[in-house]
Parts: C-alpha cells; sequence; structure tokens
C-alpha cells in the first residue's frame, strides 16, 4: 500500500511538468478510426447528434415488463440488479445528465432514478459503518466525477468521484449490452467504484487505468484501507479488443485482515462484417473470465485449512454470441455463464431466507429478516443460460425480448410464495412459522424498451 500512495504522489508531482511540456499541443484522439459501437457493453452509436465542443448531454431510459414463471406473489425479484418487479411495468432507470468540457478541464454528472437506485444501493453494506446514510445520499447518482485532462502521449485523464467499473464487460447501462439480464460474471461484480482513477493512453490503441477506491462497490470504506487495481485495455483494430480488470482490497466489514484479490479478463471478436447486407451483417463474440479469492481472518483461498479455515473463492465465466441483420437494424444474441463462489461472499443478497443468524464478526452481514446465509464454508454454484432479440429502428432506440433461464445448486431464486410476507405485502404481520420461498431456479421472459440520447 506504501509502495502504491507512493507511486501516485510522485505521478502527482511529475503533473506540472506535463502541463508545461504538452499544453500548447493538439491533442490526440485515443481509438481514433477503431468502431466500437459492436462491442458488448459499450455506446452502440456512432456520434452523439447534440454533442458540442462544451457539453455533451446524455438522457437514457430503461422501461421493462419481465414476467416470472414462478410467479411469486409479491412480485419481487431476487438475484438481479436489472430487474425489480415481476409482471409489472417498471421504470428501471432513467438517466439525466451529461459530459462537461473548458478547456482540459473536464466534468460528469449523470442522475439515476428509477428502481436501480434502489436495487443497486441495497448490495453495498459499506455505509453501516459510521451513522450517515451514504446508500441515500448516493443512490440518485450514478456517475459524478471532476477531472483534468493532460495532452501527453495520447491524453491523460485524472478523474476523482463516482465512476463506473465496468468489471465483468457488461455496462452498468442496458442499452449498451447484448443481453438485459447479465449473467453472473457481471451482475456479481461491481458497477461503480467511489475514488480516484487515472486514465493513461500512451497509445492510440491502449488504456492502463490505475485506481484508488474506497472499496469493492463501495459508497464508503469496509475497514481503513482504500482499495487498489486496475484496468488494461487493448484495442488495436476495429474487430478485435482485449482487457483485464484487476483488485485488493480489504472489503469485509469488521475484518481487516481478510483480503480480496480479483482478476476480470474480457476477449471481443467481430469476426463476420458487410454493414450494408439486407441479410447477416455483423457476427460477433465475447467471451468473459474472472477470478477471485478471499483469504485471513477464518478463509484460506482455493483450498480448505484446519487451521486457516474454509476455501474463499469465485470463479465464474460467461459467452455470448451476437448475429446482426438486415443493415444492422435487427440482432440475436445467445450466450450464459457458469460462477461457484464458496463462502457466498459475491452472491447477491436475495431479500430473505430461513437461515442461521449472521456471522457476530461481521457487523455488515444484516441485510433481511431472514438473511441469506453467506458463512464460511457455505456453497453457491450457478448457471444461466440466455437468449434475444433486438430491433434497433435507429441508434437511439432498441426494443428487445429476451428469454432466461437461471440454476443454483441452493434455493435462491423467489418461488410461488415470495419473499415478503404470505399475502405478498409488507404491512401483513408474519406468522411464526412463515419463511421466504426460496427454489433452485427460475425462467422468465424480459420485454425492454431503451432509448439513449
Amino acid at each position: 500500500m506504501k509502495k502504491v500512495l507512493l507511486a501516485v504522489c510522485l505521478f502527482i508531482t511529475y503533473i506540472p511538468a506535463l502541463y508545461a511540456q504538452d499544453s500548447a499541443k493538439a491533442p490526440k484522439i485515443p481509438w481514433d478510426n477503431i468502431e466500437t459501437n459492436w462491442q458488448n457493453g459499450s455506446d452502440r452509436r456512432d456520434s452523439s447528434i447534440v454533442h458540442n465542443k462544451y457539453v455533451n448531454p446524455m438522457v437514457m431510459i430503461d422501461l421493462n415488463y419481465t414476467h416470472s414463471f414462478n410467479h411469486p406473489n409479491d412480485n419481487t425479484v431476487v438475484g438481479s440488479t436489472a430487474l425489480a418487479r415481476d409482471n409489472e411495468m417498471q421504470l428501471s432507470q432513467l438517466s439525466l445528465g451529461g459530459e462537461m468540457f473548458y478547456e482540459n478541464a473536464r466534468a460528469k454528472v449523470l442522475l439515476q432514478l428509477g428502481t436501480r437506485s434502489e436495487v443497486v444501493p441495497r448490495n453495498d453494506l459499506s455505509p453501516y459503518r459510521g451513522q450517515y446514510k451514504l446508500a441515500d445520499v448516493y443512490r440518485y447518482l450514478s456517475e459524478t466525477y471532476v477531472g483534468y485532462h493532460f495532452n501527453k502521449w495520447y491524453g491523460i485523464n485524472v478523474d476523482a468521484g463516482l465512476f463506473m467499473s465496468y468489471i465483468g464487460l457488461n455496462s452498468y447501462y442496458q442499452v449498451e449490452n447484448w443481453e438485459y439480464q447479465a449473467s453472473y460474471t457481471s451482475d456479481n461484480t461491481p458497477w461503480f467504484f467511489n475514488g480516484i482513477r487515472i486514465q493513461i493512453f500512451p497509445t492510440k490503441y491502449l488504456k492502463i487505468e490505475p485506481w484508488i477506491i474506497n472499496g469493492w462497490q463501495s459508497y464508503a470504506m469496509f475497514n481503513k484501507r482504500p482499495g487498489v487495481g486496475a484496468n488494461i485495455t487493448w484495442n488495436p483494430t476495429s474487430s478485435f479488443k482485449l482487457l483485464t480488470n484487476d483488485y485488493y482490497g480489504t472489503d469485509a466489514g469488521g475484518l481487516p485482515h481478510r483480503q480480496r484479490f480479483h482478476s476480470d479478463n474480457s476477449l471481443l471478436v467481430r469476426y463476420y462484417n458487410m454493414p450494408n447486407e439486407t441479410g447477416i451483417s455483423r457476427m460477433a463474440f465475447s467471451l468473459t473470465g474472472d477470478l477471485g479469492f478471499e483469504t485471513g481472518d477464518g478463509v484460506n483461498g482455493f483450498s480448505n485449512s484446519a487451521t486457516k479455515g474454509p476455501a474463499q473463492y469465485f470463479l465464474s465465466s460467461m459467452i455470448y454470441n451476437r448475429t446482426w441483420f438486415a443493415k444492422n437494424k435487427f440482432a440475436w444474441t445467445i450466450g450464459g455463464g457458469v460462477m461457484t463462489n464458496p463462502g457466498r461472499y459475491l452472491v447477491l443478497l436475495p431479500t430473505g431466507e430461513a437461515s442461521p443468524l449472521p456471522d457476530p464478526n461481521n457487523p455488515t452481514q444484516t441485510e433481511g429478516k431472514y438473511p441469506f446465509d453467506t458463512s464460511p464454508g457455505t456453497t453457491f454454484k450457478a448457471w444461466d443460460c440466455s437468449t434475444n432479440f433486438d430491433w434497433m429502428p435507429n441508434q437511439s432506440v432498441l426494443f428487445r425480448i429476451e428469454y432466461v433461464h437461471r440454476h443454483a445448486n441452493v434455493p435462491y431464486f423467489a418461488g410461488p410464495g415470495g419473499v415478503t410476507s404470505p399475502d405478498g405485502y409488507t404491512t401483513t404481520p408474519l406468522p411464526p412459522d412463515w419463511r421466504p420461498d426460496l427454489v433452485k431456479s427460475e425462467d422468465r421472459i424480459i420485454v425492454a424498451f431503451l432509448f439513449r440520447l
């Protein structure tokens, strides 16, 4: 940690020299002439019609209707950061804001309203440390940062604030993804970071992005040490992209000696591109693999130990193939993924389950009246598959219908009895023998209406 902080201090002292050397030079543009609008997790637009020299306004609307064949009586979706309610039209996200530029100064403010402002902060337990309800303070912000651009090489950006993580390949914004319900690799890894990032573009096709952040998708710090990590992205052609995200932190509340490591790696290949064809006009695939573990304070990474504790690790992968038709106006995607997570430290907490009391050594493990058991030695193995069809009449509108099947080795998804009460209402007193109805699998159909300007 001292070495990381020293490196940052040295970089900051180097900033005046960067400015003096390059402030008068014309900026170079990374990824210039590289097509990225086909990539999973990227903006599919060719350009913004409202962008100008000083402001790039942004409006995104994400509406969906999802039907679960489990028919939970309370209409609650479990184990998803994209969905919240079954059998109802819901506004998942309304994003308003934009990017701002003046000379080399830069900033971004993007508000978020809708069910995601409730669903995503719910999975951050760091605000239990301290008196202030940070989940309420930040929940209506998806990205807010201020920074400065240095005209060195192909650019260096230094930003501080709340920004996207993109660990797991998928974008936080559904309009940028090939599928609506993300596979476990993306849905169980961070959507946002709170801290400092430095984006370094030494060449036209390479980005190196160090982070010093409060923690793993956390508004606050779980202990006294910040998390550190980095993204490296190499995009040498319009048909190939390779990236890695790597992270280290101490993210178990009240367990300062428990260390977390995580590595996320993705490959994207466009293997067919005939954009003017009325038949198949484009084909591409994305492949992602994640590996991580926790060690210390009672857990032991990839192996069980009689003295150090049980294994606690994360392995997952996902693969998707997408085919575009009719000059890229329609698209069909198929894919899925697998996940295993002993200790369940990255599993999205369902709203409740009959289980033992939370670990008394972890003061943040208090979600729900019937908390999901995430004690060391517990198992969680799951897989999913999905397929969808998109209609994209223009670059700002997307209509999607998607079928999803998900399965876990333990009861996890909302069953017919729901996870709220016998009749599904939060106002109903709970009988002593009532427990949330969790089942091992679910099938659902999602209809999504997505807009971006």
